[in-house]
């Protein structure tokens, strides 16, 4: 059976009880807690995504599932089958963007669990697998469309981050790394953040205008396990706080990282994070998808939210 906590009663636990880490590891950041699990027994979870009324979404690929986790911590099936969703995020009219890895980028009404599809071609071709999502101010989309679990020969024929505006023009921006997994913008959206997976370099690219990109730059490099050798162990998913530090699932644990660039600490867990969003009480918690399980830390940060259109 499933190990469910009741939302509040956790949240409580969490005061009361857990053991507080080293003191202040990450100024401004924390973690103030050691990290909770709070449901397993899951394949490989990915994407957790809040609504705007404090519900918890996420997905488990192989499952082809997304779950739902209430306010009042019941732990459900929201869709099933999911076509193996992977990243999700809210949109700015209150529907849940997913990414199907089975070839389509989708809206899906959390009222009736009615599913649109956006868009799933380019030009005349499927994706190969979109995987991770986050919409802009304009209610414009971006995208990464790896090669995990994408048909062979890929038929897109190369990797690639895209973009969908708000009135349903996609255009692909970047095509010329390995990998492109994890996306998310700055708060200021004047940054967008790409997180390869095979290599330790992460990306970032000026927004000139929504959908528009200027040169890439490496944003940062990723601390490796010891023992790995060029190109390195890159990341997986992420999330960015009010203050615009980066929060990015690897191998090693959670890397936090600040807008410069700078390795500011790594928070570590029982299992090897895969994505990762803010939610809670004031919006300072990090849920944490890793592999079979879904864990919760609370930290002094506030997670920066995209309102969407």
């Amino acid at each position: 059976m499933r190990n469910i906590l009741n939302w509040s009663a956790a949240l409580l636990a969490l005061i009361i009880t857990a053991a507080p880490l080293q003191a202040d590891p990450i100024p401004g950041v924390g973690p103030v807690s050691d990290p909770v699990k709070v449901f397993s027994d899951f394949k490989f979870t990915e994407g957790p995504a809040f609504d705007l009324k404090g519900n918890l979404y996420f997905t488990d690929i192989p499952a082809n599932r997304i779950y739902k986790v209430d306010t009042d911590g019941k732990l459900s099936v929201f869709l099933e089958p999911s076509n193996h969703c992977n990243g999700l995020m809210l949109d700015g009219s209150g529907k849940l963007l997913a990414c199907e890895m089975d070839g389509r980028l989708v809206s899906i009404n959390l009222k009736n669990k009615k599913v649109t599809p956006l868009v799933s071609e380019y030009e005349g071709k499927r994706f190969n697998a979109p995987n991770d999502v986050v919409v802009d101010s304009t209610g414009g989309i971006y995208f990464t469309d790896p090669h995990f679990r994408a048909p062979e020969p890929l038929p897109q024929g190369t990797v690639a981050v895209y973009y969908r505006s708000a009135d349903g023009k996609v255009s692909r921006i970047i095509d010329d790394i390995k990998a492109p997994n994890g996306v998310i913008l700055s708060p200021d959206e004047k940054t967008l953040y790409i997180i390869p997976s095979m290599q330790k370099e992460m990306m970032a690219y000026p927004v000139t205008a929504p959908g528009k990109i200027g040169k890439g730059r490496v944003f940062c490099t990723l601390k490796q396990a010891e023992g790995y050798k060029e190109p390195g162990s890159g990341g997986d998913g992420l999330t960015i706080d009010t203050n615009g530090n980066l929060y990015i699932t690897t191998g090693l644990g959670l890397q936090v990282f600040s807008p410069e660039g700078k390795l500011l600490g790594i928070i570590d867990f029982p299992e090897k994070p895969a994505n990762v969003t803010f939610g809670g009480k004031d919006n300072s918690s990090l849920f944490i998808t890793a592999r079979t399980s879904l864990y919760r830390v609370d930290t002094q940060a506030k997670g920066h939210r995209f309102p969407g259109k």
